[in-house]
């Protein structure tokens, strides 16, 4: 057993840090001694560091509690997972050291290409590595192989037309490595789940409003727990431009605009257009 004392001279986290943990029931100490020092085995030492590696990644406190709480957990996948994304990060670091060494050699080239192949590359080998097992075999049997699905989806975003896409979605994530750290590093199953949900539940309850004045105090209430769900859930920086291209979506979507009016009502996709542009004024 190791005091909290011990933990933080051993991990480098702060006694307050680790109190903070016990106190929102992240990380409860194995026991208390009788004179009240919290006391922690190998087997909490094992959590704090799944709890490290969720932090590493920027993931909310709260989203680490219910991940490590869930009767899915896996850990043996979590670890494998974050294996690899670790790996990725120290490629893209090595590659962004000898891009600053072709620098200060006067060696550096102008790249006016939005993606690049190893970019693709790095994104769909991630974008597998993150599938489900059952999502894998499905994609190798259906392509003949996990690196043919992996070819396909290099040729699927290699395209002009993906360019463009991947070249919008720029503007939303504010530059090119927060797009690549997003798309290398997404959120867990759990999380993603957890946020589509609250999502979906924002959206059906703005949907409920048909018929309020767009421009009310409450239904801009609303398009603001819109957004910030959007945010959590996407990871975005410029949130405005994500939300028009979602207004024009409601618009010009007709699959989408008929499943909302069946499933909401009659008007909702033109009423969630609205409420979106007038909550940005336009």
């Amino acid at each position: 057993m190791r005091t909290v004392k011990e933990i933080s001279n051993f991990t480098g986290i702060s006694v307050r840090t680790l109190h903070y943990y016990h106190e929102i029931g992240l990380l409860l100490p194995t026991a208390v001694s009788e004179a009240g020092y919290r006391l922690y085995d190998d087997k909490a030492l094992e959590t704090l560091r799944q709890i490290l590696f969720f932090r590493e990644f920027d993931m909310p406190l709260k989203e680490i509690q219910k991940i490590l709480g869930s009767p899915d957990f896996d850990r043996e996948k979590i670890l494998r997972s974050q294996r690899k994304m670790l790996e990725l990060k120290k490629e893209r670091l090595n590659r962004m050291i000898a891009g600053i060494d072709d620098i200060l050699k006067g060696e550096e080239a102008m790249d006016f290409t939005v993606f690049r192949t190893q970019d693709i590359e790095e994104i769909c080998e991630a974008a597998f590595a993150n599938m489900s097992r059952e999502q894998q075999e499905i994609a190798a049997e259906q392509y003949g192989g996990q690196e043919e699905f992996q070819k396909h989806l290099v040729e699927s975003m290699s395209t002009e037309q993906a360019q463009k896409t991947m070249s919008k979605m720029l503007e939303w994530y504010g530059d090119k490595e927060t797009y690549m750290d997003v798309a290398v590093h997404p959120l867990s199953t759990q999380v993603t789940e957890a946020y589509g949900k609250r999502f979906d539940a924002i959206r059906k309850k703005l949907a409920g409003k048909r018929g309020t004045d767009v421009n009310s105090f409450e239904v801009k209430e609303i398009v603001g727990e819109f957004e910030f769900a959007a945010k959590q859930l996407f990871r975005l920086k410029n949130m405005e431009g994500f939300m028009m291209e979602m207004a024009k979506d409601y618009r010009k979507n007709q699959a989408l605009r008929e499943h909302l009016d069946q499933t909401e009502g009659e008007g909702t996709a033109d009423y969630l257009a609205d409420a979106l542009e007038a909550f940005y004024k336009r």
